[in-house]
């Protein structure tokens, strides 16, 4: 993957977030932005709600793991060990949720506000191994940039805010 398509992307999710729009389309828009890279398949964000993950904004084929208890799967045990979660051949792990025969490969990545973690970015690939160094860096990056947007759709989930799509 050339440096200049994270770039380009990257450009376009900052560019999205400065729009005037509500914070449930603008990560519609980022997981749509996103798919732009040629191995992320199914892109999403969940958030936490007490011990559980529940199902936010995504783009892709619906899955049914709208809500996925911490320690279960990738994405409950990267949200229960509070750490990015890189996993190139879901097939040989054992705690695997399966959304998709199609998936081959998964990154998770915790978002965190103030040292909390509110919730998690996403990435399913039809590709077995396709995740590199620079993916991570990357998705650091994005996982940053959309922390504060996240919160906001984080707070009205726990009631401190007006709920729109929740």
């Amino acid at each position: 993957m050339s440096k200049n398509k994270y770039e380009e992307v990257l450009m376009k999710i900052e560019k999205n977030l400065e729009r005037r729009e509500n914070a449930w389309k603008k990560l519609e828009r980022v997981c749509e932005l996103l798919r732009e890279i040629p191995h992320y398949q199914w892109v999403g964000f969940y958030l936490v709600r007490g011990e559980e993950l529940v199902l936010g904004p995504f783009s892709g084929e619906p899955t049914e793991h709208v809500r996925i208890p911490f320690g279960l799967g990738v994405c409950g045990r990267a949200a229960k060990e509070k750490r990015i979660l890189v996993v190139q051949d879901v097939s040989k792990e054992s705690n695997y949720l399966a959304c998709s025969p199609k998936v081959k490969s998964e990154i998770v990545l915790p978002v965190f506000k103030e040292g909390e973690i509110i919730g998690e970015l996403d990435i399913d690939s039809h590709y077995l191994s396709p995740f590199s160094d620079e993916d991570v860096s990357f998705l650091e990056v994005v996982a940053r940039e959309v922390s504060d947007i996240l919160y906001s759709i984080w707070r009205e989930l726990h009631g401190w805010g007006k709920t729109s799509n929740l």
